[in-house]
């Protein structure tokens, strides 16, 4: 597998655009963090996006010659402000870093029928997407089509909505009645449905206990009808470890999100939020990526996802692949 890879664009701002989509904006303030940390976005949108377009097409080719071998991809979120102002430019700077696999995370009000036409002219293959959980429970068949539609082989839901603090076994099983449902849904139509942990799972249902509102969420979906996808970013955060936490589940970890977290970020938090300047590139982080990839390639994962949501995603793309392609287990 081979990427092109190739920017010119250096920020060292850590402003970010304003949202123009409010649900994305609602979903962006539950899992990233306080108002100092959004406020930092409002106003980015020209000092963000002018610098994108003019990146310099000079590529590497960068082979994943080491032992990781993927099937690697990109959630198309990692971009998302860029999104917001030229689809069609992005998804030509998606494939000018060499992608051929991609997660979506919406349509960008093009429709499914549109954005897939759109994808495949660039010869980028969409795998997998993702589905916020309310619109799942409201119109579960308009999801499924959609997923057809776009030809994907996973749904996945990011997110429970729950009450700040409060995510216990009550809340757990009540998604997981959803999730089989949701899962029974989607198999019909040949798609996987999969949920992707978040950190606020992982807190002890007991004091001094070991039992997780994650543990029952395992226990509690088919199999047949519910997998996981793992992001590393959201394992370490709330203070598992990934490679322990594969080895547990096995074969219900069908996707990956590979995201590094920032060396010296606090950890042993169950909140679901941190600051976005804690996603750095793979490789210089405190994951264990050697060990939690080997562990990944012997429970089989099937996809892994490069998710960067830092306000440095164009520097920081090239620094993850570069990383991947050599690396040794």
């Amino acid at each position: 597998m081979s990427f092109s890879c190739s920017s010119s664009y250096s920020s060292s701002s850590s402003e970010r655009p304003r949202f123009e989509d409010e649900e994305e904006h609602d979903f962006l303030a539950k899992t990233r963090g306080d108002n100092a940390v959004r406020t930092r976005y409002i106003g980015g949108m020209k000092r963000f996006l002018l610098p994108l377009f003019v990146l310099t097409a000079s590529a590497c080719a960068v082979e994943l010659s080491g032992d990781f071998k993927g099937p690697l991809g990109l959630q198309l979120y990692s971009l998302r402000e860029a999104f917001k102002a030229d689809v069609s430019g992005t998804l030509d700077k998606v494939k000018a870093f060499g992608f051929t696999d991609v997660e979506t995370a919406n349509t960008y009000g093009l429709g499914a029928e549109k954005l897939l036409a759109m994808l495949k002219e660039r010869g980028l293959n969409p795998v997998s997407g993702h589905f916020q959980y309310e619109p799942l429970t409201k119109d579960l068949a308009g999801a499924v089509a959609e997923a057809k539609a776009l030809g994907l082989k996973f749904a996945v839901c990011p997110w429970i909505p729950h009450e700040e603090g409060i995510f216990g076994e009550a809340e757990a099983k009540k998604a997981a009645a959803d999730f089989n449902k949701f899962g029974e849904a989607f198999k019909a139509a040949g798609i996987t449905f999969a949920y992707h942990c978040h950190g606020y799972e992982f807190k002890p249902l007991t004091e001094g206990g070991t039992e997780t509102a994650f543990d029952v969420l395992v226990r509690e979906t088919k199999p047949e009808f519910v997998s996981f996808q793992m992001d590393v970013f959201w394992v370490t955060h709330p203070g598992q470890d990934p490679a322990k936490l594969l080895k547990k589940y096995g074969s219900r970890w069908a996707l990956m999100h590979l995201k590094d977290i920032r060396k010296g970020a606090k950890t042993g938090l169950y909140t679901g939020h941190a600051p976005l300047t804690d996603d750095v590139p793979l490789g210089t982080g405190m994951v264990n990526w050697p060990e939690v990839l080997k562990t990944a390639k012997e429970v089989g994962v099937k996809y892994y996802f490069i998710e960067d949501e830092s306000p440095t995603v164009m520097d920081a793309l090239p620094i993850t692949t570069k990383y991947l392609s050599g690396l040794k287990f």
